[in-house]
């Protein structure tokens, strides 16, 4: 593993740790030359799995689009980077247990909005407001009308 800071390939590992239920790995590494650290994250880089949107067109899926919808929809929110990967690694273990190989793109717009709304229910709204086509005041309203009286059945 190359430095970020020199661009030495002499580093070590000093710590590493199960990351997000045991997906990924997380190491604390140390340059050898010139003494910096930081932190690298391993994990599965190849998932077998297509998104088949609503004109039947199918795409591979991926991890990215999922990612920025969900930034996108957090923007000038104050939620931890770390949170919405763990956000990502959870939908994508969804994925891949409940689908063999392909999921309608409704299917994931459900599941990704199923998280968000734990996360944060201002981003949730966002997402919502352009997944499920909102077109008028009221289609915002009957939404949030919805999570409110979920949160008071809790």
């Amino acid at each position: 593993m190359k430095c970020p800071f020199c661009g030495s390939e002499n580093t070590k590992v000093i710590d590493s740790r199960a990351y997000s239920d045991g997906n990924s790995i997380k190491r604390r590494r140390v340059c050898e030359n010139c003494g910096k650290r930081f932190t690298t994250h391993e994990k599965v880089v190849d998932l077998a799995l297509y998104v088949i949107k609503k004109n039947g067109e199918k795409q591979p899926y991926s991890r990215k689009k999922v990612y920025n919808g969900i930034i996108r929809a957090l923007e000038k929110r104050n939620v931890d980077s770390e949170k919405v990967e763990e956000v990502v690694d959870k939908i994508e273990r969804v994925i891949l247990t409940e689908y063999s190989g392909e999921i309608k793109s409704s299917e994931l717009g459900n599941i990704i909005i199923s998280y968000l709304l734990d996360l944060d229910e201002i981003a949730y709204v966002r997402f919502a407001s352009v997944y499920k086509e909102f077109d008028s005041l009221d289609s915002f309203i009957k939404e949030i009308e919805k999570i409110r009286n979920e949160k008071v059945n809790m």
